[in-house]
């Protein structure tokens, strides 16, 4: 704490991101794959800054945060209904999300038709289109976990120790939609399977490592989680409705259930190592 009070009294000109850039650099901060952990950083500074315990530099963003609406193309138009079991289905394929023109691609159609749109996600991810054939169906993300979740921490069994080293082990599935004009019984717990296989050796080839378990997030009662379930995913308890970045303790965010997906046997062990 001493040292990152101390760089940012001599660098009071330094904007934020390149502050926290160098933060990451004197402390060591760095994924298994030596980029910088630079927006996890900036996370962790404007915790510090609520807790009263630093005072960064004035925010450069002259909208306070907020980002323009995603623009809405004809390219995300409503296509004909297509109602078919997944079993009727052409194969399925996840495709990544590698270019910017498939990303912008992405993200309006998160912001055109997921009942909470769009929201950029911070540090490591993992972004997929799936595709039916040569028609697309769904889309799906995954990005950093959440700090703490007392439910997860039971049932993993770590320590705040053990928490703290393999936290970046555990992926957040942050968003999943089926287009609202894809009626296929079984298709979402499909997707849920083909994903859990495929993330990992993605995860692996752009970070560096491999994550070993998953989880995600359900509001209830505006939904029950039943794809989760069918793709055997663990129900461990409910959110305490304060979100993954809260500063505060009081509930500010609807209470959701917690689902979890173990990507190994020995997913335990890992963590609690």
């Amino acid at each position: 704490m001493t040292a990152i009070r101390e760089l940012i009294e001599h660098n009071r000109t330094l904007k934020r991101t390149p502050l926290s850039r160098r933060i990451c650099a004197l402390l060591g901060w760095t994924q298994p794959n030596g980029a910088l952990k630079a927006m996890s950083c900036r996370v962790a500074l404007l915790r510090m800054q609520a807790e009263g315990l630093i005072e960064l530099p004035p925010s450069q963003n002259p909208k306070n945060g907020r980002r323009p609406p995603v623009p809405l193309t004809a390219a995300s138009n409503p296509q004909p209904p297509l109602c078919r079991p997944v079993h009727e289905l052409p194969a399925l394929t996840v495709q990544p999300v590698s270019d910017p023109a498939t990303a912008r691609l992405w993200n309006e159609y998160l912001a055109r038709y997921h009942y909470l749109g769009y929201t950029p996600l911070s540090g490591s991810q993992m972004r997929y289109e799936i595709f039916a054939g040569a028609q697309r169906v769904a889309f799906i993300s995954f990005g950093a976990s959440a700090w703490k979740l007392a439910a997860r921490e039971r049932f993993i069994g770590w320590d705040e120790a053990q928490r703290q080293r393999n936290l970046q082990l555990v992926i957040n599935n942050a968003r999943f939609l089926v287009l609202p004009w894809i009626q296929s019984k079984g298709l979402a717990s499909k997707i849920l399977a083909l994903i859990a296989r495929q993330l990992p050796q993605d995860w692996q080839q752009r970070y560096g490592y491999r994550p070993v378990l998953l989880e995600t997030f359900v509001e209830s009662p505006r939904h029950r989680g039943t794809c989760y379930k069918a793709a055997n995913w663990i129900h461990v308890g409910q959110t305490a409705g304060r979100g993954k970045k809260s500063l505060g303790h009081q509930p500010v965010l609807p209470v959701k259930d917690i689902w979890l997906y173990p990507l190994c046997k020995n997913f335990g062990a890992v963590l609690r190592n």
